[in-house]
């Protein structure tokens, strides 16, 4: 079930109110881009910016990730989740465009699924961060928590709610609707402990608390 499109742009508007300038970056360039978002699943966004940094000052190219030692990249991120199966991904990924795509991040939804370990969430933050394409909506666990608590989508999977806040989000707002969540999320619309009472979306939310 679906809100209505009057009400979710009235969220909208409130979220764009008090988050005009969300921008969530991991990394500057579109390499690094990629690569980092790969390395932030599971994984809070301080810790991977900590990782990527380190990664990237011996790393920073698609050749050099390539030929770098398996060891040697576990070392660099190891202290993020999943480091082990993150470094064989993001070696993968860099050894595919250094040589597939000669160096350069591919600028499509279709290849870039290609990648190893890359989905949705991260080909749309990669291309609506680093190409400025707006070819969907990045669902991380804020915009997932958020978006079922203020009711504008019931679905149970991120790709089903990606579709549903496709139809009622103008498509300008793809992608800066994400980075909006996540500082609602960080802010106020916490996991363990919303702060409900001092929430601007209050009477707008669907969420009742046990």
């Amino acid at each position: 079930m679906l809100m209505n499109r009057a009400k979710a742009l009235k969220i909208l508007e409130l979220l764009e109110k008090h988050y005009p300038n969300a921008n969530i970056r991991l990394a500057r360039n579109k390499f690094q881009l990629l690569i980092a978002t790969v390395l932030s699943a599971q994984t809070a966004d301080k810790q991977t910016i900590k990782a990527a940094k380190k990664l990237f000052r011996k790393y920073a190219t698609p050749k050099k990730l390539a030929e770098a030692s398996l060891k040697d990249i576990e070392s660099a991120i190891r202290e993020i989740g999943l480091y082990k199966i993150k470094a064989k991904r993001i070696k993968a990924i860099a050894k595919i465009i250094n040589e597939r795509y000669k160096g350069e991040v591919p600028a499509s939804m279709e290849e870039l699924l290609k990648l190893p370990g890359v989905g949705r969430k991260t080909a749309n933050i990669v291309l609506g961060k680093g190409f400025g394409i707006a070819e969907g909506i990045a669902i991380d666990t804020h915009a997932f928590r958020i978006s079922k608590r203020l009711g504008l989508s019931n679905a149970k999977t991120p790709a089903s709610m990606e579709k549903d806040l496709m139809r009622i989000i103008p498509k300008k707002y793809w992608i800066s609707f994400t980075d909006m969540l996540i500082m609602h999320g960080r802010n106020i619309c916490k996991a363990q402990s919303p702060r409900c009472n001092e929430c601007f979306l209050e009477n707008l939310c669907e969420w009742k608390k046990d």
